[in-house]
């Protein structure tokens, strides 16, 4: 599990050559001094670039490490901001531009993930009569947590029935596009994708930088197919983190996965170097699902009537059966007529792992809110995403979702699986095992 800079630690003011802020690297570049600077930094082998008080907050920021056993952003500790986007690759790149973009992409995530510029020469310091290699909007402000996630789909392995990199005979045998559920409208416009970016961050000015400038890289090679910002987690991946609410207003997560639960997350969410493909060893399968909500109506909804779909208490999220936020729910209870206390059809009923085969995923969902649609309804709702070892565990869950009462009020329209690579190591580019 990554881990975030200690409190306390030498911030973006302090002398030590091994933390360097978009703002001391601003400055060095003036001074014509940036390549050593970050040349010692790099050559330390730092996981923390940046931390200290951000300008405009006075708040920590942390960095995370890029390389690892797995990808950051999965187990990390859930951030408050999201950009995910997904990307067709050229028809006109061979496999060996396939493998340049995803070396430009890890050298350049890298960086940002330490809170530096794309590259050395950054916004600044190249050539006045040169684009500049950094857009530039996130200068001055430190790593903010972000993180980025890379994953493939199952079009970049074969699509039309085309090998286009000579790799679809290592497609993992589960990565396939995810079957049509009941309830699903799905447009075709807000789904899948040969490779998907997840940048998540404390900041949305840096999570949107990081995508930016990875799409402004891979020009020529892979273009955007389509892209989600979100806001306010819908999930805790860390037992040190408050469960947050979604825009039904309810605690959204409770019984999700928790990092500290390395038992549950080994069993549960990387795939083990005894599945197959071994080269996926490491990695995850993630699902992105985005998920309309229609507010407007479940905003006349009584209080009782939400609690009862749900199966919690909207206030404290403890399950109707009773108890806290944390209190197994007891599905046998009974009120005094004799009824089950908890529905039958309750969103926590049908997702529980007793139900499930024991099934659970870690989620890392967000909430948006894109604008408003023709009827002047919110265009708002959840953008749920999971990580998996198999694509089974989500699978079976939905299905059993089919019978969920909050059906009524949620529209299911964009949809995507990608199988994630392991962790990447100094040197290396992700997805390396691939190609090897």
């Amino acid at each position: 599990m990554t881990e975030p800079a200690a409190p306390g630690q030498p911030g973006p003011h302090d002398a030590s050559p091994n933390r360097v802020s978009r703002r001391q690297l601003l400055g060095l570049f003036g001074a014509g001094a940036a390549g050593a600077a970050v040349g010692a930094a790099a050559g330390a082998g730092v996981a923390v670039a940046a931390t200290g008080a951000d300008a405009g907050t006075g708040a920590a920021a942390a960095a995370y490490p890029f390389h690892g056993a797995h990808q950051a952003g999965i187990v990390t500790p859930a951030q408050d901001r999201l950009h995910f986007a997904t990307f067709d690759v050229s028809t006109t790149l061979d496999r060996d531009g396939l493998v340049g973009l995803l070396q430009d992409w890890t050298d350049a995530a890298a960086r940002l993930a330490q809170g530096l510029e794309v590259s050395e020469d950054g916004a600044v310091g190249g050539s006045d009569y040169a684009p500049p290699a950094d857009t530039g909007e996130a200068l001055g402000l430190p790593a903010s947590g972000l993180t980025i996630t890379f994953g493939f789909g199952p079009t970049l392995f074969e699509a039309g029935g085309i090998d286009r990199f000579g790799i679809a005979a290592r497609r993992p045998a589960e990565l396939t596009a995810l079957p049509r559920f009941q309830g699903d409208a799905l447009q075709p416009e807000r789904g899948g994708g040969d490779l998907c970016i997840q940048a998540c961050a404390d900041d949305p000015q840096v999570a949107v930088h990081a995508i930016r400038n990875l799409s402004r890289i891979a020009f020529g090679r892979a273009s955007l197919r389509w892209s989600q910002l979100g806001f306010g987690r819908t999930s805790s991946t860390s037992t040190s983190q408050q469960t947050p609410r979604n825009l039904f207003g309810f605690k959204d997560g409770t019984a999700n996965v928790k990092a500290e639960e390395t038992k549950d997350v080994a069993e549960h969410v990387w795939v083990a170097a005894s599945d197959e493909p071994a080269w996926l060893a490491g990695g995850s399968y993630l699902v992105a699902r985005r998920i309309r909500m229609i507010i407007e109506n479940w905003d006349r909804v009584q209080l009782g009537e939400q609690e009862m779909l749900v199966g919690r208490s909207k206030g404290s999220g403890a399950p109707l059966s009773g108890g806290t936020e944390f209190t197994e729910p007891d599905f046998e209870a009974e009120g005094p007529t004799g009824t089950p206390l908890i529905d039958p059809a309750s969103h926590v009923r049908l997702a529980h792992p007793t139900g499930n085969g024991g099934a659970r995923m870690l989620r890392r969902g967000y909430n948006f809110v894109d604008g408003n649609d023709e009827l002047g309804r919110l265009d708002a709702g959840l953008f749920f995403l999971s990580f998996q070892r198999s694509p089974e565990q989500f699978i079976t869950v939905q299905r059993s979702l089919a019978a969920d009462g909050l059906n009524e009020y949620l529209k299911h329209v964009g949809s995507a699986i990608f199988a994630v690579p392991g962790g990447i190591r100094p040197g290396e580019h992700v997805g390396q095992a691939l190609f090897a």
